[in-house]
């Protein structure tokens, strides 16, 4: 069992960057390979970037890639970060962290297991 906690979204102009962070409970988190998704009002819940157990190998969403980065701390803080800079109107969402143990399939929504509550992130002038 895994719980998932956000934090670190709030309002930041295009341009601007914001650090989310992922706070993860229980002793297996090293295990589990961990996920980034967004969901604006009206639209599907969408991938963003994911990085596997080892942190050896990141996956990015075309629109992110380039502007956000994905690590994880599994040593000290059982955490997971995704640094956004250069941030647009378009990601606008609420984004959520995610975590499962399957290795395939990894930009669906479908592959994990279990979310946190979000964090609202809002880009605008």
């Amino acid at each position: 069992q895994v719980q998932l906690v956000e934090s670190g979204g709030g309002l930041v102009q295009p341009g601007g960057s914001l650090r989310l962070s992922c706070a993860a409970s229980g002793r297996t988190f090293s295990r589990y390979t961990m996920g980034w998704f967004r969901q604006a009002p009206g639209k599907e819940r969408e991938f963003v970037a994911a990085i596997s157990w080892s942190a050896g190998i990141t996956y990015y969403a075309d629109s992110v890639k380039g502007r956000f980065t994905i690590s994880r701390d599994n040593a000290n803080r059982n955490t997971v970060y995704l640094q956004m800079n250069s941030l647009k109107p378009e990601d606008t969402s609420v984004y959520y962290c995610a975590a499962t143990l399957k290795l395939a399939n990894l930009r669906s929504s479908a592959a994990y297991d279990y979310w946190g509550q979000g964090t609202q992130v809002t880009v605008s002038s």
